[in-house]
């Protein structure tokens, strides 16, 4: 952990107050993949870590506080998402692959942090205007990516000067992150994570280039 982290008071935490604090996201990480985050109370996040729920307010005023904490320390780590999409080429056979890397890019991100993720989209959804800050915190760099490739791609003539490079760039990371956040569902389709990738793929680089992709 890097910086200096205070607690509410104000104090400059130590390196033993840091790893207690940690150890409390962590715990509440874990149970928010099995809990709704309103069912979950200080006591039962702070008998988890092995502490107390005054130790617990020393860092966080309440679960939410810890939660949007966990929530902001996400969308940080989605500049991964950023860099698949970001001075990528969309030409040729090339595209493909970039089409590809972004979509799993996508599906492993989701993956890995769905129990945030999930609270994220309920507290936008919901009208919380910090949940909608960070869920626009995450998806806003890599659709500005996306953006640019569609405009580059236009000032070179291969997409119509007709398309709305950012209503393109801006569905596309919507349904990546719908999708992402709903691959469980597909399953109950009948459709297997093995065949939802390539037909993902195939969306995104039609919605990028306007051609299907070179074989």
């Amino acid at each position: 952990m890097t910086g200096q982290v205070r607690t509410v008071d104000g104090r400059v935490a130590g390196r033993r107050g840091q790893a207690t604090r940690q150890k409390l996201l962590d715990c509440l990480s874990e149970m928010l993949s099995s809990s709704p985050y309103r069912d979950v109370k200080v006591i039962d996040v702070a008998r988890k870590a092995g502490t107390s729920p005054a130790t617990f307010y020393q860092y966080f005023p309440d679960v939410e506080g810890a939660v949007l904490e966990i929530a902001e320390t996400t969308a940080k780590e989605a500049t991964s998402l950023t860099g698949l999409a970001a001075g990528r080429s969309w030409a040729g056979k090339a595209a493909r692959e970039s089409a590809e890397e972004l979509v799993d890019g996508f599906l492993a991100f989701w993956r890995r942090h769905n129990a945030i993720l999930r609270v994220i989209d309920l507290g936008a959804a919901e009208g919380d205007k910090r949940f909608y800050k960070i869920r626009m915190k995450l998806l806003t760099p890599v659709t500005g990516s996306l953006r640019e490739a569609i405009e580059e791609l236009q000032e070179k003539g291969r997409v119509d000067d007709s398309v709305n490079a950012g209503a393109i760039a801006g569905s596309l990371v919507t349904m990546l992150a719908s999708v992402a956040g709903h691959q469980k569902g597909f399953q109950t389709w009948g459709v297997k994570q093995a065949e939802l990738k390539p037909n993902l793929a195939l969306l995104v680089h039609l919605g990028v280039t306007g051609r299907k992709p070179t074989k």
